[in-house]
């Protein structure tokens, strides 16, 4: 089994995941597949695109914010990372 190594090569490995699981959803949509299968597939999409983005947060979080946090910055950090959890919600 494939075994990423380093934080990008994890992110790259999910998204090839989830680009897999489009294409499927793509397909299952152009054969006029069932509804819930379509959206049991659909779903598979967004847990892979969910959990990139968990893996680029997580990275962020450990590089850049804390960077900038030592940096003097903490304000900026946490605003910038508040706003991404506020666009998801809105």
């Amino acid at each position: 089994m494939y075994k990423p190594k380093d934080t990008q090569e994890r992110i790259l490995h999910r998204f090839k995941i989830a680009s897999g699981h489009l294409k499927k959803v793509i397909e299952m949509i152009e054969k006029d597949d069932y509804c819930i299968d379509i959206i049991h597939q659909s779903q598979a999409v967004q847990k892979a695109l969910e959990e990139a983005n968990n893996l680029i947060l997580e990275n962020h979080l450990k590089t850049c914010a804390s960077d900038a946090i030592r940096g003097g910055r903490q304000e900026e950090a946490v605003a910038e990372v508040m706003n991404v959890f506020k666009r998801k919600n809105s």
